[in-house]
């Protein structure tokens, strides 16, 4: 299945844009404070998000940086890296797609909420439901998340994840089975855009390159297609890290569904 998506024009066909690596953009910018860094590696700490970034995935020192700060045979997502130095191993991988903010009609929601800590078990609950990829107890501090509530239960969610300097990813995107048709996602897609740009920012974000139904959405309300991405999940070298199942588990593709 394949679907029309149009591409967002490049600056230059041979300089480097910022949301080629916007995990590291991110962590060495406006998330620097909640950065876990060793040289030239940075990841957020296991509770927030489970991404590492490397500073230049083709420098061999930034390697070295990753396996001192994950530690010895530990299982870690990676963006930005298509190969692994010797002694790695490529756990899985997936294809995605980066698009970016070209002619959204961003707005706020009125009937959404603004969700914080107290809300975390109800939005694990629904991020369980539904899948739209990793969020863990601390995530909400990543930025901005919204709700919308029937009857006092939350049934749809959007947020802030990644943010390199310009730029803010809405991510986190779900709408429960029992109410979707209703224009719910979408909603909350222009009202977290419609905050980010009041900062200056644009908004991004990242879809499975084979959820097309998401990748025709997005583009139908202004998202443009940036440039195809993988997501890598690599083990580090030597031991077996005791955590090795549950950090498989909990790493996944962090891609968004619908």
């Amino acid at each position: 299945m394949s679907t029309s998506v149009h591409h967002a024009a490049s600056p230059s066909p041979t300089q480097a844009h910022i949301l080629d690596n916007a995990a590291w953009a991110a962590l060495t910018g406006p998330h620097a404070h909640l950065a876990e860094r060793v040289g030239r590696a940075a990841r957020y700490p296991a509770d927030v998000s489970p991404f590492t970034a490397l500073e230049d995935p083709a420098d061999p020192r930034a390697w070295d940086d990753l396996a001192a700060l994950v530690g010895p045979g530990t299982v870690t997502p990676v963006t930005a890296v298509r190969t692994v130095p010797d002694g790695w191993e490529i756990v899985d991988s997936g294809e995605g797609v980066q698009m970016v903010d070209t002619a959204l009609h961003a707005e706020p929601a009125p009937e959404a909420v603004r969700l914080g800590p107290a809300d975390v078990p109800e939005i694990l609950g629904l991020i369980a439901l539904t899948q739209p990829g990793p969020f863990l107890p601390r995530t909400v501090e990543l930025g901005t998340y919204l709700g919308i509530r029937d009857r006092g239960r939350l049934i749809a969610l959007a947020g802030e994840r990644l943010r390199p300097p310009g730029w803010t990813e809405i991510s986190a995107v779900c709408t429960h089975p029992d109410h979707r048709g209703r224009g719910l996602a979408t909603r909350l897609v222009r009202a977290v855009a419609a905050s980010i740009r009041q900062r200056g920012d644009t908004p991004f974000l990242h879809a499975a390159a084979s959820n097309t139904h998401a990748i025709r959405l997005y583009e139908s309300i202004g998202f443009t297609l940036r440039r195809r991405t993988r997501f890598t999940l690599v083990r580090t070298p030597g031991g077996q890290s005791a955590t090795r199942g549950r950090d498989e588990q909990e790493a996944g593709q962090p891609d968004e569904r619908r």
